[in-house]
């Protein structure tokens, strides 16, 4: 099994840096944010559209690029977490984590024994289809796996140093926007509302030696956590990038054509 060259870089102190691919089908788009300079991208099936065939051959794409795949799942149920890392998710994120116990058996569900209960297929996308002495993979893949924690509820937040201290929990990523519904955040400046809770996770995520991140649209806010020690920077989706370049391009166009016009 290949070595995860994210946990690598996380484990030298370095930052690493990527997107999210929320609409995207295509396959391609790993190449592209391959050119972007992006480390990972998350590939969305909490809100997502695309169902786990097609997930799993853009994961494929990812793993012969520089860009590692990581998957936000649905949900923490088995077969969501074990069929999307057999297909060759190099890691993923598990939305809407409130409790200590639900962690724990999130790291029983993905790890294999005698650290956990997944079941193993050695000759699936998560080893690109290579044999292997099962031993020796599962024991790479236990430590190659990522899982990361998605915190976006406010029990989460209460909870922090429980969810961090979990042997197993190799990141933790804030989710602004549920988080600021799910502490009934209504101040026009969410992102301040939000910062002094923002940093007790990462905080928290020090203490335990858990590399936190943070996924947002906002360049400025995501260059101040950076700044602040946060390791693991999301920045906006496909969606968002698709909409801006077409609305910046367009709007020149017309406001060229109206100048011309008069």
């Amino acid at each position: 099994m290949r070595q995860n060259p994210l946990r690598l870089k996380l484990e030298a102190g370095e930052t690493i840096y990527g997107t999210m691919a929320q609409d995207s089908r295509s396959p391609s788009i790993s190449l592209i944010m391959e050119q972007a300079g992006c480390d990972f991208m998350f590939f969305d099936m909490e809100h997502g559209p695309n169902d786990i065939g097609v997930v799993a051959d853009m994961v494929k794409v990812a793993r012969g690029t520089k860009v590692v795949p990581l998957v936000r799942v649905p949900d923490d149920q088995y077969h969501l977490m074990a069929r999307i890392l057999d297909a060759g998710a190099m890691g993923i994120m598990i939305p809407r984590i409130e409790s200590k116990e639900q962690v724990e058996r999130i790291i029983q569900n993905t790890h294999y024994p005698p650290l956990g209960v997944r079941g193993c297929s050695v000759t699936k996308g998560h080893n690109d289809f290579l044999p292997q002495n099962v031993w020796e993979f599962t024991e790479q893949s236990n430590k190659e796996t990522m899982i990361i924690l998605q915190i976006e509820r406010e029990k989460a937040i209460e909870n922090i140093d429980e969810l961090l201290s979990v042997d197993g929990v190799d990141a933790c990523v804030l989710g602004p926007v549920d988080l600021s519904l799910s502490m009934g955040v209504k101040d026009s400046d969410v992102q301040k509302a939000l910062e002094p809770t923002i940093q007790i996770v990462l905080d928290s995520a020090k203490k335990h030696n858990v590399p936190c991140g943070i996924h947002i649209g906002n360049l400025e806010w995501l260059i101040e956590w950076d700044k602040r020690g946060m390791q693991m920077i999301c920045y906006s989706n496909d969606i968002a990038f698709l909409k801006s370049g077409a609305t910046t391009g367009i709007s020149k166009l017309r406001e060229a054509a109206e100048k011309n016009s008069n």
